[in-house]
């Protein structure tokens, strides 16, 4: 389990102190589907960046699995299983699918650079376990046809797609997926919900979206946390959201 504990996050500016989380706590279950929605500037990527390590609460903690992660580097976090996407396409376009989702297994190798340089039989044998379960991922996304294509080379939909193998090949307990919908048009989005579905069910691990899409909201989550100006104004499952007036 993810636990958010009393997370505040404060910024100085010519102004003064700004506050973009102001106290949020919110568990995440294991194997769970969660979003986190509401409006721009609310505070869901701020959010998502803190628990990655990307930037350091000013308050609170995060506990995962009950160790304390607040503050660790975000190698540190992706090796103990917590992954994400991107709002923004982060590839790496002038090299192939399998290149880019080969970078998620990054955390999972025990040999080092003089491994790499004399081709040891550990390093070898690493490296094909590493590839194999890279292809079983492109397979599942339905990618695994085109793993020699350059990554700049695929339609937008499926470059989204390539993102959430990449991630997936961290092998994560808990995976991020920040507005994975941004872009796509419905036909792309409808598919996209079964794929986030089949995801958390295939891998055994809870999902957490970040989303303004309601239409995928509603139709996929089981718990949502809603952000406004760094507050979680309601929580609870989608029937809980849609009936609360604020």
């Amino acid at each position: 389990m993810l636990e958010l504990k009393h997370i505040t996050y404060t910024v100085s500016t010519p102004e003064g102190e700004q506050t973009i989380l102001n106290d949020i706590s919110i568990d995440i279950p294991d194997r769970k589907l969660i979003v986190f929605t509401g409006p721009n500037g609310g505070g869901k990527t701020t959010l998502a960046k803190v628990i990655m390590g990307l930037v350091t609460p000013t308050g609170g903690q995060i506990l995962f699995n009950g160790e304390d992660i607040t503050g660790k580097k975000i190698y540190e976090i992706a090796a103990r299983g917590v992954s994400r996407t991107f709002q923004n396409l982060k590839l790496i376009g002038n090299q192939n699918l399998i290149d880019n989702v080969m970078l998620g297994q990054h955390t999972k190798f025990s040999t080092n650079f003089v491994h790499s340089i004399l081709r040891t039989k550990k390093e070898r044998e690493e490296e094909q376990r590493a590839l194999e379960f890279c292809m079983s991922v492109l397979e599942f996304v339905g990618l695994d046809k085109k793993w020699n294509y350059l990554a700049s080379s695929l339609p937008y939909g499926e470059q989204r797609l390539l993102e959430i193998a990449r991630a997936l090949c961290t092998d994560p307990k808990v995976l991020f997926l920040d507005e994975p919908a941004a872009g796509m048009n419905p036909s792309e989005t409808a598919e996209l919900m079964e794929n986030i579905r089949s995801i958390r069910d295939t891998f055994k691990i809870a999902v957490l979206l970040i989303e303004h899409d309601m239409n995928l909201v509603m139709n996929i989550c089981e718990g949502i946390a809603v952000l406004n100006f760094g507050h979680v104004i309601a929580k609870g499952t989608p029937e809980d959201i849609q009936n609360n007036p604020e």
